[in-house]
């Protein structure tokens, strides 16, 4: 899909200024990339509708809601089909804390971000949600200390 979209520097713009504030209002929008309020709308609703812009969210302070831990579990599943895949995944998924699931190649079969709120926290997420999972037969864990670099921004573009 990418190689059919045809975006313009214009759209890029758009995108880059929505990315750093998606409440941006349409008239400041608009004014930011020298366009004129009514294409500015449809250019944004165009790239909505062919699916660039994916939804609109909220960003949350963890720090501020308790939740400053961030660990990642490396996990192994006992074998490796699509059953047991599609199981697990919806199993995952289901758990509040989890922030991310990617399946991957490796040693391990997928990567899990969780929060956390402290140590207490993440040995019950640990032992009575992830081990719990079906599938699971192992795991390696890696606790985060601090996040050094975080961005929600995606290149649109080359540079």
């Amino acid at each position: 899909m990418h190689d059919s979209l045809e975006l313009d520097d214009r759209d890029h713009q758009l995108l880059r200024a929505l990315q750093r504030d998606g409440r941006i209002s349409n008239a400041d929008l608009a004014s930011l990339v020298n366009l004129s309020p009514s294409a500015c709308l449809r250019r944004v609703k165009r790239l909505e509708d062919i699916g660039v812009i994916d939804r609109y969210v909220a960003l949350l302070s963890r720090s501020r809601l308790g939740r400053n831990g961030t660990a990642y579990l490396l996990i192994r599943m006992e074998r490796q089909s699509k059953d047991t895949f599609k199981e697990f995944e919806a199993a995952v998924m289901a758990i509040p804390e989890v922030l991310e699931v990617h399946l991957i190649a490796g040693d391990a079969d997928y990567l899990v971000k969780l929060a956390y709120t402290d140590a207490s926290d993440f040995e019950r997420l640990y032992f009575h949600r992830v081990m719990a999972l079906p599938g699971v037969v192992g795991t390696q864990t890696k606790l985060s200390l601090r996040s050094v670099y975080s961005s929600t921004e995606l290149q649109t573009a080359k540079s």
